[in-house]
């Protein structure tokens, strides 16, 4: 052993190491770290799924129902359903234009539908029982009867088959959407209540309430209720617009296949009995409008033909009268072929431009010129007038007693004809407006709706889960992104520069060893004198052998050991790795160089008093301030007692004085500094240490504490040679993917009976257990 540090000389070079590049080692993908980030954070993806599942569970099971109901709607053809009338734009002559389902369903979610349907149906009151929160309407589906209000005796909630009826509310616009409580009383007598109300109101079922409220006139219908007396009812009139609106949003209307003139209505809500109506109430509404337009047309095209067939007879006998004048003066008239065909184009055109004329003044009085119907019976009429144009001059090149003779017969034919169609018109307008046909009818009405069609409670089960389960890996990679902590030695490296020259893995052994610290167990607690095997103290085996090498360069045999901030597992390090230093051979003095915090003095049974602090202050000479012998060739030095200045301690001459003194008597000295961020100690010591360690905590320690601990050294002079990475959790993949799950290497079998030795990276060999010898100082 040497008395007194002497730095060794490096050992030759060796023979140039040839290194083999290579591009077959990559780290692995992005999926299996990934992969192990989730696989480490099992437990708290199983949680955050349970809770998901747990809601999921509790919304399939409480949540609000939703039923639906339909209706189903045939829109036929109006030549199908009422004959052909005059004015029809298909060619047909009807009163009726053939609307498309589109149209129709633009009808159907019509205000005139629909905003009836809605005031005939109350739509805009809401009324229903005051369940009790969460659980209310759950108990109250499986009920069969009233049940008692109020949550043990307090309350006025509801959990049975309560029902109410409402036929009357209106409010003041600024009550509108505010909820009313109707509290039962005895004999049918009820208690209004409103947070805005002066004084609550009084009424009773099937009793008008009139009352004066802030803002106007309050007028309620309550039809009945079943509740026993104290049970609650929750009342809200609702805008009359906004109502329609969301009517008109939510009504759902499909045509049920191509061009099947067939229209599915559906709707969904709360109240089964309330939808159901709505529904029925729009397929009544819907009918009755179509029958009503029909029948104003009806009435309209009547109002036309009476005014028109007397017109039209009264031209049919005049023409009739002339050409029997005309046969007696100059006898029977003998048409030839030519004739005879000019006279049935002739006929045929005038009809097909009366009926054009007649479909245009329909049209036009709901169209403008511009629309392209009307000016597509234009471009009709002008080429019917040029046709018959055409056939006129034919007429006039023929003799003049067969012009005359085929313009009566043909005055005759056409006046026949149009008074005929126009009384048969007649006849069906009468029919279709007593007949009250539609060309819409109901196929199936809506029926109480039996199940809800929301929630589904095995797909909102499945969704929960699947949910939960998305949301705790995105938990797990965001925790993991967005921590700033410290996962890796190669991140270290990266970014600090600084090399870290061992890995620590996790110490199960130490938790029990804490907890013999906090509850003040005497004797000693290092893990490196009760548990050889830990397989943390290989890290600290591989750190000593390193510090070996290291060493060969410094100024002097003393090694600083601090953290960044507290936590970091500091004097863990120390207390361990000078114990190993020691059983390798190697004479070790360990300063608690922390004074306002040091523990080293619990982890060893040993008294703080009288101290490092007392030694500076010259309270206590040197030798008594250490305790010898602690364990085999480990020396230590407690903090000692709490000093007012421990900077400026560390900063005088006195302690340099003392490590001068300290480092000819040890081959090594071992002082735990305290943290650098947290005390400026570290940094006014920095310059009298030969080597100086950084420990950093896996998953806890920051980057940015790592860079500004640096920074704090290199302000005097000085700077970390390097970095401990600490308490590396094994179990865990993601620490495992970088090597760290090899520090299970211990013997195949060990005798407890006997003393146990075995040989570290040194080559030098250790008790498994070492006696602490006390020295009384």
């Amino acid at each position: 052993m040497n008395a007194r540090w002497q730095p060794t000389l490096p050992a030759p070079a060796a023979a140039p190491v040839t290194v083999l590049e290579t591009t077959a080692w990559t780290r692995e993908s992005r999926f299996h770290e990934y992969l192990d980030i989730l696989i480490d954070s099992r437990w708290l993806i199983a949680i955050i799924a349970a809770l998901a599942l747990l809601v999921g569970v509790g919304y399939a099971l409480f949540g609000q129902r939703m039923y639906e109901a339909n209706i189903l709607i045939q829109v036929e053809d109006p030549d199908r359903s009422g004959g052909n009338f005059p004015g029809d734009a298909n060619g047909g002559g009807g009163i009726s234009v053939k609307t498309s389902t589109a149209g129709e369903t633009e009808i159907l979610r019509s205000r005139m539908v629909l905003g009836q349907a809605m005031e005939n149906t109350k739509l805009f009151i809401s009324a229903k029982p005051l369940y009790t929160p969460l659980v209310g309407e759950f108990l109250a589906r499986h009920s069969s009867h009233l049940s008692t209000p109020g949550i043990f005796g307090m309350g006025n909630y509801v959990s049975g088959t309560e029902q109410i009826a409402v036929a009357q509310m209106d409010v003041p616009s600024a009550f509108e959407g505010k909820k009313f409580t109707l509290i039962a009383g005895e004999g049918g007598n009820y208690t209004l209540t409103n947070p805005d109300l002066e004084t609550p109101l009084t009424g009773k079922a099937g009793v008008p309430l009139d009352a004066t409220v802030p803002g106007g006139a309050l007028h309620l219908l309550v039809g009945s209720f079943e509740a026993q007396p104290g049970g609650a009812f929750e009342l809200v009139r609702h805008s009359k617009q906004l109502t329609l609106l969301g009517l008109q949003k939510d009504l759902r209307v499909v045509e049920k296949g191509k061009q099947s003139g067939v229209m599915d209505v559906s709707l969904q809500a709360e109240n089964r009995g309330q939808l159901a109506n709505v529904l029925n109430e729009i397929s009544r509404l819907y009918v009755r409008q179509n029958i009503d337009q029909k029948t104003v047309q009806a009435e309209r095209a009547l109002s036309f033909l009476g005014t028109e067939l007397p017109k039209f007879k009264q031209q049919l006998e005049q023409s009739e009268d002339a050409y029997n004048q005309y046969r007696n003066q100059n006898g029977t008239i003998n048409l030839d072929d030519e004739a005879r065909n000019a006279l049935a184009q002739n006929v045929d055109l005038q009809a097909k431009l009366l009926d054009a004329k007649q479909k245009r003044l329909d049209l036009v009085g709901r169209f403008t010129s511009a629309h392209p119907m009307v000016q597509t019976l234009d471009s009709q009429i002008a080429s019917l007038k040029k046709e018959l144009g055409a056939v006129d001059g034919r007429i006039r090149r023929m003799p003049m007693l067969q012009q005359n003779s085929l313009r009566m017969q043909r005055d005759i034919k056409v006046n026949t004809d149009l008074y005929a169609t126009l009384l048969n018109s007649s006849l069906q307008m009468r029919l279709a407006k007593e007949g009250k046909v539609a060309n819409v009818r109901v196929l199936d009405q809506a029926l109480l709706a039996e199940k809800p069609v929301r929630p589904k409670p095995l797909i909102v089960i499945a969704l929960a889960l699947a949910g939960g389960l998305f949301l705790g890996g995105a938990a797990a990679l965001a925790r993991k992104n967005l921590k700033r902590s410290i996962g890796s030695p190669e991140d270290i490296e990266a970014v600090t520069g600084l090399s870290v020259y061992s890995t620590i893995p996790l110490s199960t052994q130490q938790r029990v060893l804490d907890r013999a610290i906090r509850t003040g167990k005497p004797g000693v607690k290092v893990l490196a004198a009760l548990h050889v095997e830990d397989p943390a103290l290989e890290g600290l085996r591989r750190l000593r052998t390193t510090l070996q090498y290291a060493m060969l360069g410094a100024p002097n045999n003393r090694v600083l050991i601090s953290s960044a901030t507290a936590g970091a597992g500091k004097t863990f390090v120390s207390s361990n790795f000078a114990t190993l230093l020691a059983s390798s051979g190697k004479r070790v003095l360990l300063i608690d160089g922390d004074l306002r915090r040091g523990s080293l003095s619990e982890e060893f049974g040993l008294q703080r008093k009288n101290g490092l602090s007392d030694v500076l202050a010259g309270g206590v000479p040197l030798e008594q301030g250490i305790h010898h012998r602690v364990l085999l060739n480990l020396d230590v030095m407690s903090a000692g007692t709490l000093h007012p200045d421990p900077a400026g301690l560390m900063a005088s001459d006195a302690f340099e004085h003392t490590l001068a003194t300290l480092s000819a008597r040890y081959d090594v000295v071992i002082v735990d500094a305290p943290p650098t961020l947290l005390a400026s100690e570290t940094a006014a010591m920095a310059p009298n240490m030969g080597t100086l360690l950084l420990v950093a905590r896996a998953d806890s320690s920051e980057m940015g504490e790592l860079v500004e601990s640096a920074k704090r050294l290199a302000h005097v002079g000085a700077a970390f040679h390097g970095v401990v990475f600490n308490a590396v959790d094994t179990s865990r993949r993601q620490h495992r993917s970088y090597g760290y799950g090899y520090y299970g290497y211990a013997p195949a079998t060990t005798t407890r009976s006997e003393p146990h030795y075995a040989l570290d990276t040194a080559d030098t060999v250790m008790p498994k257990r070492i006696e602490p010898e006390h020295a009384t100082s």
